[in-house]
């Protein structure tokens, strides 16, 4: 009896243009997995598609078909054991010949394969494996026209999109190129075997008072004979075995139960260590192992909390019996090039996440379901997972081949995800629900008979609300299900006081003033954003000549996807400072202003955590870019953050302390002065325990610096925990007796520590003269790699941003520093003679 045995075929592949029959058409793969655009790349047939307009000069690889080819050689078959194919995923159109006979034929990229190849594979020697990936991008077309009496309404990309099961952004959205890759984007082998662990999973019950859990272990065993074999399951926890358990197969399934006294708790980040146990489970056959399969899983309760209350209905998550506020971000894929995502690139975007107090990501329906890597990452570093189903910005078709291939694809990636602790939520599509509202289409929530759905205009439904909660049911019954995003128990996805909100009357819709977007908000705000500009350096990466170095510039607005892009920035640029012609100034200003946008959210979302969870968290769009481009992306391609993304690490310190003055709208006042304004003084905290601090309230002269009026002080604080404590609710400042303009700068100390700080500023900043603040930036101390800068200043500083370098992080950026609240910022990375880190502020 054989150990089971894999032979990866990641190497020795050749590709072609299946219509090019001649002598010298085939060119090497360096290795899969792989896509056609990286092979052309790598044979010098197409440049990089990402720099200038070479976009285009790749549309002509995606209306191909491609072939690739290997030849294998038969391997060691011991007796009785079977030669299977395996497959991680074939973009799209894929079919599969070996020795010229078709073995599979797969339309669906979110699917694996796997193959008996045995009696195909019966010769000693080589054995030629072929496999044809036919046009997504025509055949989708072909497709559409065979369905003329559906209603292909979309937002984005081509509407053919919606009859084929493949990672919707390639037809381009608003943020990304048209890319329509082909290829064996992820892993393929020969497996050889008489009997395997197919599958194992767990089931886990902690007690009310987390003092013991069970972990209950399956592995499925496939194998002939299957009552020959036992299946010995392990549990261990950092490296050690802590129980284990030998069983046989029932039915061709294993099962095992432990329990676990005073369990090590998987927490968030921000809420305790995420603990993990590994669950392994070896297959033996007397005193041989066949087969063993590990998988890391975490003992906690996740649950979406729905109660009606004062202000609707909740939505919030409730971890381990702790309520968490979700801050986090939206994620798209971060290459447009799947395969080229490694797992270090995967765990970068995760740990940066932690870096800036994150605590939820929401793997966004229009890419794909990612790599495994990407969900390790989540469960090392404690980032909840927010896993949409790949179904974006459209009323998909619901032909019966394809509502199969759905179910299919359904099962086989909740299977493969269902032991992430980080995954607490499913939701059916993302936006789905706004292109039915949208475009009319008929929704009835009082109908509950899924078979009339079928029948309407809006046959999608029975996707959302009957095969993939079924799936979820079947497979991971203890995760949560929610139709879609936005939606909130069939009312108009608008609604505030139910489900979650897709809020984008900032930048989209109505354009409204970034600083009242705190009102615009729902009961959980899962998109919101601002667009920005990316670092100089990554605008020189994908801009080749200098003299299109300026801000307006025709490649600057090719990489820019956004409908009215230009309208959108000008706007908010025009309504809020002072506008620059040159390139590196204006780059900044935009990104003061995501900075100040997310900021203004975040904040005042926050604080209604403490309103009876009247806000349960905010995701903003978007952590991450997919090619190197002007997006809402906090983190550029390049894994260089933006301002904004240190202006939501600070708003989501685990105390945080905020003050604003009430909004006035100068556009609508003709830009007449307040004569007077509120203020509120708060603290929002996420820690589990009340803590006791110091409060301080300057307000300090933009002009001079100086204090203008006598600062507020209060000790003994108690701040309340995992919610808000209002220090000061409707001050009053009196222009007429302090006309200068001034700021409100806020700090808060616990336990003789200053933990946080916020400084509110008069609106809009183009009305203040922010010249000669009187800023120096000293290094005060260097140990290796790590320096020290500390900042101060004589008078009130907007938005101190420092150059993002590779290879070099900061504990802060974007700061606003006050006179007499001198700040420290450590720099990591930067080497013994390496140039100063540079900076900008506001006015400079």
């Amino acid at each position: 009896m054989a150990a089971f045995a894999q032979i990866p075929l990641s190497t020795g592949w050749s590709f072609k243009d299946s219509d090019d029959h001649s002598e010298g058409a085939w060119l090497s793969v360096p290795k899969v997995p792989s896509v056609v655009q990286q092979d052309l790349i790598a044979n010098n047939k197409l440049e990089d598609p990402y720099v200038g307009f070479k976009e285009l000069d790749a549309r002509w690889v995606n209306e191909k078909s491609w072939t690739y080819r290997k030849v294998v050689q038969k391997p060691a078959v011991p007796a009785g054991a079977s030669i299977v194919l395996a497959f991680d995923g074939l973009d799209t159109f894929a079919t599969v010949r070996l020795d010229g006979k078709v073995i599979l034929e797969s339309t669906n990229m979110f699917l694996a394969h796997r193959v008996d190849v045995t009696n195909v594979i019966q010769a000693e020697g080589d054995h030629v494996l072929e496999i044809e990936f036919d046009c997504a991008f025509l055949r989708a077309k072909e497709l559409r026209k065979k369905d003329p009496s559906h209603n292909w309404a979309s937002f984005n990309g081509d509407p053919a999109r919606m009859a084929v099961r493949k990672a919707q952004y390639h037809w381009g959205w608003d943020w990304g190129p048209v890319l329509m890759t082909a290829g064996i984007w992820r892993a393929v082998r020969l497996e050889v075997y008489s009997a395997r662990v197919a599958d194992l999973w767990t089931d886990v019950q902690l007690a009310s008072d987390h003092q013991t859990a069970q972990v209950s272990a399956f592995a499925e065993v496939e194998a002939t004979g299957v009552d020959e074999y036992n299946v010995r399951f392990t549990l261990s926890l950092h490296g050690q075995e802590i129980a284990t358990q030998t069983v046989a197969p029932q039915q061709g399934t294993a099962t095992a139960t432990f329990d676990v006294q005073n369990p090590a708790l998987w927490w968030p980040n921000g809420y305790g260590d995420p603990t993990r146990y590994e669950v392994s489970a070896s297959l033996e056959k007397g005193q041989q192992a066949i087969h063993n399969v590990s998988k890391k899983i975490g003992i906690r309760t996740a649950e979406l909390i729905q109660q009606p209350d004062k202000h609707g209905k909740s939505f919030y998550f409730r971890i381990n019996g702790v309520d968490v506020f979700c801050g986090g971000s939206c994620w798209i894929p971060a290459d447009n090039l799947l395969p080229s995502i490694s797992a270090e690139r995967y765990r970068n975007w995760i740990a940066l996440m932690v870096h800036g107090r994150q605590t939820m990501i929401r793997v966004w329906g229009g890419g794909c379901y990612e790599d495994d890597s990407f969900y390790d990452a989540c469960d090392e570093l404690g980032v909840l997972v927010w896993q949409d189903f790949m179904f974006g910005c459209g009323n998909y078709p619901t032909w019966p081949e394809l509502l199969a291939s759905v179910e299919e694809e359904a099962i086989y990636n909740v299977r493969r995800l269902r032991h992430h602790p980080s995954i607490v939520i499913y939701v059916g599509n993302n936006e789905d629900y706004q292109v039915q509202e949208q475009n009319g289409l008929t929704y009835n929530y009082e109908d509950q008979d899924p078979e009339s759905w079928l029948k309407t205009d809006f046959p999608a439904r029975y996707i959302y609300e009957k095969i993939l909660p079924s799936v979820i049911s079947k497979v991971s019954p203890k995760t949560v299900y929610h139709f879609g995003s936005p939606w909130g128990d069939g009312k108009v996805t608008s609604d505030p006081t139910v489900g979650d909100m897709h809020q984008w009357n900032v930048w989209h819709g109505t354009q409204e003033k970034y600083q009242i977007f705190d009102t615009l908000g729902g009961r959980f705000n899962s998109e919101f954003g601002m667009e920005a500009f990316p670092h100089m350096s990554t605008v020189k990466h994908f801009v080749e000549n200098e003299k299109d170095l300026y801000p307006q510039s025709h490649v600057l607005d090719f990489h820019n996807k956004a409908d009215g892009h230009e309208r959108r920035i000008a706007t908010y640029l025009v309504e809020n400072l002072r506008t620059a012609t040159d390139l590196e100034t204006y780059i900044y200003l935009t990104q003061v202003v995501q900075a100040e946008t997310m900021m203004f959210g975040y904040r005042g979302w926050r604080r209604q955590w403490g309103d009876d969870r009247h806000c349960g968290g905010a995701l903003l769009w978007q952590l991450n870019d997919c090619w190197p481009t002007i997006s809402w992306a906090i983190v550029d391609y390049f894994l260089r953050p933006k301002p904004a993304f240190y202006a939501v690490s600070r708003v989501l310190k685990p105390i945080a302390v905020g003050v604003r003055r009430e909004h006035h709208d100068w556009s609508v006042t003709h830009a007449q002065p307040p004569k007077t304004s509120k203020f509120d003084l708060w603290l929002a905290s996420n820690l589990q325990k009340e803590a006791v601090g110091m409060v301080e309230l300057r307000f300090l002269s933009i002009d001079t610096g100086l204090e203008v009026r006598e600062r507020f002080v209060q000790d003994n604080v108690t701040i309340v925990p995992n919610g808000t404590t209002n220090i000061i609710v409707d001050g009053v400042i009196d222009y007429s007796q302090f006309p200068e303009p001034h700021v409100l700068s806020a700090r808060v100390w616990v336990d003789g520590t200053l933990v946080a700080r916020d400084v509110d500023w008069p609106q809009p900043f183009k009305y203040l003269d922010l010249s000669n603040r009187g800023l120096s930036v000293e290094k005060v101390s260097e140990s290796g790699e790590e320096q020290v800068l500390l900042l101060s200043t004589q008078k009130p500083v907007k938005c101190l941003v420092f150059e993002e370098r590779d290879g070099v992080k900061l504990s802060d950026s974007a700061i606003d520093v006050v006179p007499g609240d001198d700040q420290k910022v450590t720099v990591t990375g930067l080497k013994p003679g390496d140039a100063p880190l540079k900076y900008q502020f506001l006015g400079q």
